[in-house]
């Protein structure tokens, strides 16, 4: 009888999360953070204290979190619907399948060199992949960002032979690795360590050390993985759920008639036009890595490389063109990350033009364009919704004034241990919070002022309290449910959330024993910067 018992849908289950969250209004008293002025050797600080205040016990409320979370994550929602609609005009132009077609005809070229052969083609191309998101999460702390790659990975990874799952461990779990081991992120490690007031991206080599662990355990768990669903598709947790991507794979990528209408050379030379002002605005881009930046002219390149290849592209086929505006949109993105600070508004409008010039370059009708866009949203609806609900979970927590409760109770339980307890303590508390307060720069602005001058009266180095930030807030971005990023991923992905968290459980188990191992040598050795 047990075995006919459904597993709750995703939605339920995050109900479930927020009726349990209201409940713990009621018994946890209400407590806040305030900030106070304490003068020190002459020299005036801000510091938080904390004092109880009156909880606000949730009842209703369980109702409006879907309004409020809503709100409170309106910008992931949009990007996801704004996403989901420019990629489906893309998708519509037959120019992705055309582009994986061709990707795996060149791996088959690949099978002829004798290295390459003998490591395995697709294991080549999973760990350069994986690798690749992995620096950017590393480096400019990617998350938001690989939501519209998983639109272009996740088929990628069923064309290969493998599901759904392998397709988001590629960018999103990758990522995710980069973002716990992170080297040069700005939005954790620099903020952190900037509250902490330790010089900024000091202890990197260590940090590095650490990345390359991470990264290696991470990519042998999930190639190993990808292998077992590789021999046996059933295998997979969701083969059942892989069916909508597969239906969408087997259309006959070959009877695509190859051609380029006039319109193509319109879109061309607007677009080359509009490069060509920007170019002329923006001579030189800062692009700043960590705490180091270079100028360089990262426009007027893209001018030179998007005239010669809108050429070579159009004249091959409109589908070549269209992918080319894809990787552009891609390498603008990291231009505009890096150099120009963007977030998820301008990367939503980004690729939006990218969908709308795909159209055109198509010669789709205005007409034919919005109801394809329309479409898109339709169908990645339910993603969007999920975020929302998800996002409840934080809005009757912070409501209810039990938050910073939580975070005292929890930093008070590290009195009186050893160096090792202490910073594993440290470690645990930063996991637990991330649960709650999965935004790392957040985290980082309400905990670090709390844990620095803590671990000063405890005999532990600032930057490893750092550390413990670190991978307290990295590993469980891929299992929290009050993750947007994470739930919107899983959405657009078509995982249903309980598969995903049974499937990746262990593997987080793993992480976080490895996060306390790669902790103790920086109370038990001489590190430098620490």
């Amino acid at each position: 009888m047990l075995k006919n018992k459904k597993i709750p849908h995703t939605y339920v289950i995050i109900f479930y999360i927020i009726i349990l969250s209201a409940v713990m209004t009621w018994i946890i008293p209400g407590g806040e953070y305030v900030e106070t002025i304490v003068e020190k050797d002459g020299i005036e600080k801000t510091e938080l204290t904390f004092k109880y205040i009156d909880s606000h016990a949730q009842t209703w409320q369980v109702f409006a979190a879907l309004f409020k979370g809503f709100v409170k994550q309106s910008g992931i929602i949009v990007f996801i619907l704004m996403i989901g609609g420019a990629f489906w005009i893309m998708n519509h132009s037959r120019a992705i399948d055309v582009g994986i077609f061709s990707f795996l005809k060149f791996t088959e070229r690949l099978e002829r060199n004798v290295f390459l052969k003998k490591i395995g083609v697709d294991n080549f191309v999973m760990v350069i992949i994986m690798l690749m998101f992995s620096a950017f999460g590393a480096i400019f702390g990617m998350s938001e960002e690989t939501i519209a790659f998983i639109i272009i990975l996740v088929p990628l990874a069923i064309s290969m032979g493998y599901d759904s799952i392998t397709g988001v461990c590629l960018v999103f779990v990758a990522a995710g690795l980069g973002f716990a081991g992170a080297i040069l992120n700005p939005f954790t490690i620099g903020i952190a360590q900037g509250i902490a007031e330790l010089p900024l991206f000091s202890g990197i080599e260590y940090r590095f050390f650490c990345w390359i662990i991470i990264n290696l355990i991470g990519i042998i768990f999930i190639l190993r993985y990808a292998h077992k669903v590789k021999r046996n598709p059933k295998a997979s947790p969701v083969y059942e759920e892989d069916e909508y991507w597969r239906k969408k794979g087997n259309q006959d990528v070959e009877s695509i008639v190859y051609k380029t209408p006039i319109s193509g050379w319109i879109t061309y030379g607007i677009i080359l036009t509009a490069l060509i002002i920007f170019s002329i605005l923006f001579p030189m881009t800062e692009m700043k890595v960590g705490n180091s930046s270079t100028s360089l002219p990262m426009i007027p390149i893209s001018v030179v490389l998007f005239a010669i290849t809108g050429i070579f592209t159009l004249r091959k086929s409109v589908h070549f063109f269209v992918l080319s505006l894809l990787l552009y949109t891609i390498y603008f993105l990291i231009v505009g990350v890096m150099g120009y600070s963007w977030y998820i508004m301008k990367i939503a409008t980004l690729f939006f033009a990218m969908g709308v010039f795909s159209g055109i370059a198509m010669n789709y009708s205005p007409n034919k364009i919005t109801d394809l866009f329309l479409s898109g949203v339709k169908d990645i609806l339910s993603a969007a919704v999920i975020v929302g609900l998800a996002g409840g979970i934080i809005v009757i927590l912070e409501d209810g004034k039990v938050i910073d409760t939580i975070l005292y109770g929890l930093s008070r339980s590290m009195n009186e241990m050893g160096n090792i307890a202490s910073v594993g303590i440290m470690y645990v508390i930063q996991t637990i919070i991330n649960i709650v307060i999965p935004s790392g720069s957040a985290k980082a602005a309400l905990t670090m002022p709390i844990m620095a001058p803590f671990s000063d009266l405890i005999g532990i180095s600032r930057q490893a309290t750092v550390m413990a930030f670190q991978f307290g807030d990295g590993f469980t971005n891929m299992i929290t449910p009050t993750s947007g990023v994470l739930i919107a991923v899983l959405g657009v992905a078509r995982i249903p959330y309980e598969k995903w968290v049974k499937w990746i459980l262990p593997f987080m188990i793993v992480l976080m024993i490895i996060g306390f191992l790669l902790l103790i040598p920086t109370v038990t050795m001489q590190l430098n910067g620490f």
